[in-house]
């Protein structure tokens, strides 16, 4: 992973949570070709761990092939809820939690 092509290292990203995909705001260009281009999706790998689906991949320099991030993702179903996980230098870190129910009983107000 390389700190020197990205602005800000594992930025807080909330509940956005990507599957695939670089956040471009963040990166700042290689530091090995020093251009500013497109970043590549390389080495990506999913696998399901005790029914956890996990999803890797490098994020790389167009032009010199520089590995900028690893690119961690994983899916997990957990009682009655979607938990999403991310981790990444260049993405940042950002974890969310969705109902499976129709009705989120976390967002339900108390009758009384």
């Amino acid at each position: 992973m390389c700190r020197g092509c990205v602005q800000t290292e594992y930025p807080n990203r909330g509940n956005t949570c990507l599957e695939n995909g670089s956040f471009l705001l963040n990166y700042m260009g290689c530091v090995e070709c020093n251009k500013r281009d497109f970043v590549m999706i390389a080495n990506r790998a999913t696998e399901e761990e005790d029914g956890e689906e996990i999803i890797t991949y490098d994020h790389v320099c167009k032009n010199c092939h520089h590995v900028i991030a690893r690119h961690e993702y994983t899916f997990s179903v957990v009682d009655d809820y979607q938990e999403y996980t991310m981790l990444c230098l260049l993405c940042g870190k950002a974890e969310d939690s969705i109902s499976i129910l129709p009705d989120d009983p976390r967002q339900m107000a108390p009758l009384f």
